[in-house]
This record gives C-alpha cells, sequence and structure tokens, in this order.
C-alpha cells in the first residue's frame, strides 16, 4: 500500500531524512521508534504531503500511484489520514461541523459520537480546551468518518492516561480492522511511538529504528523496544545490525 524509495527531505533548508527506504503492506501496522530529533514525525508530514517538508529525492507511492509531489488535500482523498501529536484548535469551527465535512460518503459521526462518549464534545470549537484523552479521541473521530486506507499516527498514546490510553487502543484497532484477518484487511496503519504503550492494545507487524534521519534496523516490534528499553537506542540498532 505504502512504499518509499530513496526519500531525503529538508526543512527549513535543514536535511532532516537521509534515504528512508520501506513498505508497508495492505493489511499490516507498521510503528516507527526513534529519539527526539531523529525525523520521526517529519516522515510522516512528509508521507501526507505537508508544504514545509520538502522532497529532494525519492519517491512516495501510494496503492500504485507516486503521489511525492501531490497536495495534501489529494492525498486524502486517495485514502490517506493523519492523526497529529499536537493537533491545532481550530477557534469558530465546532467538532460537530469539523465531523459532518470530513465524512466520507455513507457514514455518519453519529454511531462512533455515542459509542465513544463524544456527545458533550460536538458544540465546542476543534480541540479548544481539551484534555490529552480528549484531543487524542477528536483526532480519531475524525480518522473514523473519513474512513482512510492508510492510517498514520503521531505518538497515539502521548499525552493520554492509563485509561483513556484503553479506548484510544480500541479506536485505533476499529480504524485498522483488527478485528478482521490479516489478508482481509483493506487498511494499513504507520504508527510513531516514544513509550510503546500502544503496543499492549495494537498488534504491529513490523518495527523501525529512524536514528539521524535514516532507518538503522527493522525486526519485530516487542523485541525492538525490549532491546531499546534494555540497552538504549544506539546498541539496540548494533545489536540488530
Amino acid at each position: 500500500m505504502l512504499e518509499i524509495e530513496d526519500l531525503w527531505v529538508d526543512v527549513e533548508e535543514k536535511e532532516v531524512l537521509k534515504g528512508v527506504k520501506l513498505q508497508i503492506p495492505q493489511g499490516e501496522t507498521h510503528i516507527l521508534f526513534g529519539k527526539n530529533g531523529s525525523g520521526k514525525s517529519t516522515l510522516l508530514m512528509t508521507i501526507m504531503g505537508f508544504a514545509r517538508y520538502r522532497v529532494k529525492q525519492g519517491r512516495i507511492a501510494f496503492s500504485g500511484r507516486d503521489i511525492t509531489h501531490l497536495p495534501v488535500y489529494e492525498r486524502a482523498r486517495l485514502g490517506l489520514g493523519l492523526a497529529f501529536q499536537r493537533p491545532p484548535v481550530i477557534r469558530g469551527v465546532t467538532m460537530r461541523d469539523l465531523l459532518r465535512e470530513c465524512s466520507a460518503a455513507g457514514i455518519s459521526s453519529e454511531q462512533f459520537v455515542q459509542q465513544y462518549n463524544f456527545s458533550e464534545f460536538l458544540d465546542r470549537d476543534v480541540n479548544y480546551g481539551f484534555s490529552g484523552g480528549e484531543l487524542k479521541r477528536s483526532e480519531l473521530l475524525q480518522l473514523l468518518v473519513q474512513d482512510p486506507l492508510l492510517v498514520l499516527l503521531d505518538e497515539p498514546e502521548s499525552g493520554v492516561d492509563l485509561e483513556s490510553l484503553q479506548l484510544v487502543g480500541e479506536i485505533i484497532g476499529r480504524l485498522l480492522q483488527k478485528e478482521c484477518r490479516c489478508e482481509k484487511r483493506q487498511k494499513s496503519g504507520f504508527i510513531i511511538s516514544h513509550t510503546g504503550f500502544i503496543l499492549d492494545y495494537i498488534h504491529a507487524d513490523r518495527g523501525y529504528v529512524l536514528s539521524d534521519g535514516q532507518i538503522r534496523c527493522f525486526g519485530h516490534p516487542l523485541e525492538l523496544l525490549s532491546d531499546i528499553k534494555n540497552m538504549g537506542y544506539e546498541e539496540c540498532i548494533q545489536c540488530q545490525r
């Protein structure tokens, strides 16, 4: 579903990504680990097509189509969806209005709003005054109604208490069709995580470690996470080699 080849990216004239290469097949969920400043969020923002992230070299393909230079809205129409680590506040626009505008054909937000206890937020400005857990539910609810084929999640456990994290994990599982067998899933996921807590709720098929703008190693997500916890990033990279 997603193929990235030799991707080099500048942000404000600074080289951040340096030859990233990876593939995410249909129905699989992959997870990305790395230190602060290693380029993880830059990779997600580049996949989504934000103009600040300038592709110098390389190619991004989605479902066989080259999307390297498509604008954000065209990528969203093709089936890419992103949940931010720190989503913006939008004053003057209610959650009800936003959910109505971003809903895919034939999808109503009502069932999701009721199921995930979001009714009281519908007439509030988007993300204004929301707690960490409420922000995540807001982002994931938008993705549920958008119904993307490729779900990009930037640190979904960030700022979320352990009780709320279980609900976040449940929603992500629904987004990624985890109730279906892998060969029957239409959706794929790419998740950034610092803590790995989300792996308590979501099965991931492959993990990567990004360091200094490069994929330095990959393998089973839980094994990578265990090595990172026990040895740190650099020792983990050397061990995996």
